[in-house]
């Protein structure tokens, strides 16, 4: 079908497809916007777009008949953070329920909004990765990557060698079979154990169903690494630092993205809250045990 779209008068920048476009100015992943444009809700100087389309930044466009003032952002422009997330919280911006969310804890970007790499159930605690680069977040989240993901599992009773076996070998799921790639034990001590398990996907409560699935009852689950980015003990729940420069440059690598330049050095302390260590376990063993 031929596009029938008034240009618009002047250029001022290279155009973009504008799902790609969009994600640069930091307004969502790729993956999120082309659904937006899928479904209609986004225009390009009067016309509804198409996934293909191409804009520049003095294009007109409007998301849900509100216009948005997208403009592409340098890499420096961006920024990235580690937050811990807290149980309780669900990574949503808005509840019909009104619980709380992740986004109430998160500084006000300079530019553009957060993108939050990935999920954590309302259950789960632990280390979530939030972005303004909707092109970093969109490679982080996509499956190519099998980026990995390390959780601490805290595991009532005791776990058979059987168990382990299925684990690391693989167990079918209702949508399709998964596995641990690593398994450690991480001590404990009565009715608990925990261990540290990697893995390379983001399906929907993996890891607890993992172990449901091996005849295992998880009852506490905390994420402790993505990728490169690792939670450390110093960052209590509901507080949120920003990414070192090798921390960054390691994870734009593992994104397959050139690195951003040298910046600011990040604050040692963590950000976002009461400066205070994280609370550490009543069992012996340790989530954070390396």
């Amino acid at each position: 079908m031929k596009n029938t779209r008034r240009p618009s008068p002047v250029h001022n920048s290279e155009p973009l497809r504008l799902q790609k476009y969009l994600a640069d100015a930091g307004l969502g992943s790729r993956r999120e916007i082309e659904r937006w444009i899928s479904e209609g809700r986004v225009r390009v100087n009067g016309d509804v777009a198409r996934l293909g389309d191409r804009v520049s930044d003095a294009d007109r466009i409007r998301i849900d008949g509100q216009e948005v003032r997208a403009k592409r952002h340098h890499l420096g422009e961006h920024q990235t953070i580690a937050y811990h997330k807290p149980e309780g919280e669900l990574v949503t911006r808005r509840d019909p329920e009104e619980r709380p969310t992740v986004f109430r804890r998160l500084p006000r970007p300079k530019q553009g909004r957060w993108i939050a790499v990935g999920r954590l159930d309302i259950n789960t605690s632990g280390l979530i990765l939030f972005t303004t680069d909707g092109e970093l977040a969109n490679r982080l989240m996509h499956p190519s990557r099998e980026l990995e993901r390390e959780y601490a599992a805290r595991i009532l009773g005791e776990v058979s060698p059987e168990a382990l076996r299925l684990l690391g070998e693989g167990i079918a799921l209702e949508d399709g079979p998964a596995r641990f790639e690593s398994i450690r034990d991480a001590g404990g001590s009565g009715a608990n154990h925990w261990y540290h398990v990697t893995l390379r996907e983001g399906r929907n409560r993996e890891v607890r169903r993992l172990w449901e699935a091996a005849g295992c009852t998880v009852s506490r689950l905390i994420r402790v690494r993505y990728g490169n980015v690792e939670l450390g003990r110093r960052l209590a729940p509901g507080q949120w630092r920003p990414l070192g420069e090798d921390e960054l440059a390691g994870l734009r690598a593992l994104a397959g993205l050139r690195a951003s330049p040298l910046g600011k050095r990040a604050p040692r302390a963590a950000a976002g809250g009461a400066k205070r260590p994280a609370r550490r376990q009543a069992s012996s063993g340790s989530p954070w045990k390396r």
